[in-house]
């Protein structure tokens, strides 16, 4: 189950044992780091003194409590659970030697810093591989370790634009557009963590770690494996198509009298059911739409044909008669639809986060779902340093070097709202 508690079978951590230091922030990284979190991975979020960018996300915000006027955005709790906080300042003398003596007893680092600046912090791979040569070390940027745009610095919107998915979304007589999530970080994110466990495994087989480069250019390269290989084999960059797919139709939204509708009826025994269900059985038989192939390149005239039919009756009614046709379909739902489902909550895809200073916040479940060995949801997003000095304690720093550390500035310690 994904209950925050996490009670449970201990076999539901999957991870458990596996120390993660994170020093990610933003996006890719913290969703990385969060699911390996969700399987029992113990992850040190490894902070800045102003702390994680990430905090920063908004609006929206959730205030702590306290009346301190400081707050957290919702954005930087949906990617940070199952997580424990220690800030650490790698810009002065000492900071590097706390991360050294935490890569000792860790299994994974994660990093997002543009390429050169672990190396000038010294913290790159070659450094802590010889620490600690069974780490697996994660590098995540923008564009990969080396090329030419190795040093051009990039967020997920500039990535999405140079990757060649802004060049594909939208309508035709439009402008390109963004993917309305952060498409770049998501999947970057998701990748990374793979790359790590494929790394883990290896391992298990070398016993030695290795380096996991991910780069989030790359992310989106195979995010678009079907669009680009059908350039690859024709030499016809795509078009921007809206709701449509270049390879199938009718496979598209369509508006009907109170909203929209998305239709999947490309394949032969489907698009001539479609044709009988709206009415116009010979449609079937035009010379235009006999196959797949001659309705995506007569794809104009059959959205002409089609949606006044579709715009005769509401979205609901819709889904009933196409459904019961066995026809693909669904509404288009919006966010305050999508989350009263009982489908979404059957999956417990929105789950409650409680933190003492934060309150209760609803966020995203957990998408994996193994039957002998579930995710759970432990800790909620930690609070900057929070756990700076159970994390040094355990690393066997001594309370005079944990009181030197924060008396130099190393190190920030969170207090009940008070940081020292």
């Amino acid at each position: 189950m994904t209950t925050q508690d996490g009670k449970g079978s201990l076999m539901g951590k999957v991870l458990e044992g596996i120390r993660v230091l994170d020093l990610t922030q933003g996006a890719a990284g913290p969703v990385c780091t969060q699911l390996l979190g969700d399987f029992g991975a113990d992850v040190i979020k490894i902070e800045p003194p102003e702390g994680d960018w990430g905090r920063g996300l908004g609006p929206p915000f959730i205030r702590l409590r306290g009346g301190t006027g400081k707050a957290v955005a919702a954005a930087y709790v949906g990617m940070n659970r199952n997580k424990r906080s220690i800030v650490v300042d790698l810009k002065r003398p000492g900071g590097r030697e706390v991360i050294h003596r935490l890569v000792h007893g860790a299994d994974v680092f994660v990093e997002s810093f543009r390429p050169g600046v672990a190396a000038r912090l010294g913290i790159d791979d070659r450094t802590l591989l010889d620490i600690n040569p069974r780490l697996v070390y994660c590098a995540i940027s923008a564009f990969g370790q080396k090329g030419p745009w190795r040093d051009k610095p990039g967020v997920d919107g500039v990535v999405q634009a140079m990757s060649g998915l802004m060049s594909v979304t939208g309508t035709e007589e439009g402008p390109p557009v963004k993917v309305g999530v952060p498409a770049a970080d998501m999947v970057g994110g998701f990748l990374a963590a793979i790359g790590i466990l494929l790394a883990l495994l290896a391992r298990e087989r070398t016993q030695k770690g290795q380096k996991v480069d991910l780069a989030l250019l790359n992310a989106l390269l195979a995010f678009q494996t079907v669009p680009l290989a059908m350039y690859l084999a024709s030499g016809e960059p795509p078009k921007r198509m809206g709701s449509a797919a270049p390879y199938a139709a009718p496979n598209e939204a369509f508006p009907t009298k109170d909203g929209y509708i998305m239709v999947a009826a490309y394949s032969p025994e489907r698009w001539r059911k479609l044709c009988e269900v709206l009415g116009c059985p010979d449609l079937a038989n035009d010379p235009r739409f006999q196959d797949n192939e001659g309705r995506v390149r007569n794809r104009g005239a059959l959205q002409e044909t089609l949606a006044p039919i579709f715009r005769q009756r509401t979205t609901n009614e819709w889904v009933r008669i196409l459904e019961d046709a066995d026809i693909l379909c669904g509404p288009i739902l919006d966010y305050p639809q999508l989350v009263s489902q009982l489908q979404v909550r059957t999956n417990e895809m929105i789950v409650e986060l409680f933190h003492p200073e934060m309150g209760t916040a609803a966020s995203v479940g957990i998408p994996i779902k193994l039957t002998e060995t579930p995710g759970t949801i432990r800790r909620p997003p930690p609070l900057p340093g929070e756990h700076t000095l159970e994390i040094l304690r355990e690393a066997g720093f001594s309370d005079v070097e944990i009181e030197e550390l924060a008396r130099n500035g190393v190190i920030h310690i969170w207090r009940t709202n008070v940081e020292v």
